[in-house]
């Protein structure tokens, strides 16, 4: 599989999946523009085909700029993954509007405004991947977490319309659902569980058993799913759900 010559775009790709994901890319010869808030860890991740770019998911002004800044320095972005998120749970007598609000506009508005404004570049294209990075959570209720669980749902919906919508062309829009990922939001939820009791030992115990097979997942495995998506042989696989966790969810 080459990729030479195409751009891609990648929001929260300074650590985690999204890096990855990134890395993967740019190893089959792709042009990647990673985006995140914080721009010393997107320079610090960024290298030969990573590009770095400071873009806020959740202010609609920010994405619409930065996309298009990219496409005017490396082309249309025909490449474009909606992974950027965070994960908090609380239960429903304790969730407040500014926690409701919070988790959507990132995980799902941050998700609609980044595939919107790379889809109007890769339409003008003859060949485009758009992949959301959701969660088992959005196949099935996440207990203690109904605002994530909602988003991830959420983004769900937009995958499964967007490829109806296109579904002739040849633009794909599928979502992978991983379970629990090492990534830095596991150490956040050692701390979170932490703060209600649990010790480290036990917070762990709880993400690693709810992965079927018991371990935690690695950032190459939705790496190379992402991966798989961009190559040849999986042009027919369209609005799909992925999921990642180790058996049956």
């Amino acid at each position: 599989m080459t990729l030479n010559g195409k751009h891609a775009l990648v929001t929260g790709g300074g650590t985690g999946i999204g890096l990855a994901i990134a890395q993967q890319l740019a190893s089959q010869g792709a042009k990647v523009t990673i985006t995140g808030r914080r721009a010393k860890v997107l320079n610090r991740a960024g290298g030969p085909s990573l590009f770095p770019a400071v873009m806020d998911v959740t202010d609609e002004a920010s994405v619409t700029q930065t996309v298009a800044a990219a496409v005017a320095s490396r082309g249309p972005v025909q490449i474009c993954v909606a992974n950027a998120g965070i994960a908090e749970g609380r239960s429903l007598h304790k969730t407040d509007m500014a926690l409701w609000r919070r988790i959507m506009s990132t995980n799902l508005d941050g998700a609609f405004l980044t595939m919107r404004e790379c889809f109007r570049s890769m339409r003008g294209t003859d060949w485009g991947r758009v992949i959301a990075i959701s969660s088992i959570a959005g196949v099935r209720g996440l207990k203690g977490a109904g605002a994530y669980t909602a988003s991830k749902h959420g983004v769900i919906g937009l995958i499964r319309s967007f490829s109806e919508d296109h579904i002739t062309e040849p633009f794909t829009f599928n979502a992978i659902c991983p379970g629990y990922v090492e990534t830095p939001i596991i150490d956040q939820n050692i701390d979170l569980m932490q703060k209600k009791g649990l010790s480290q030992q036990e917070a762990m115990d709880i993400m690693v058993k709810a992965n079927r097979h018991a371990r935690l997942i690695s950032t190459e495995e939705i790496a190379a799913t992402a991966l798989w998506l961009c190559g040849d042989g999986s042009q027919s696989v369209n609005g799909q759900t992925i999921e990642i966790a180790g058996g049956q969810v």
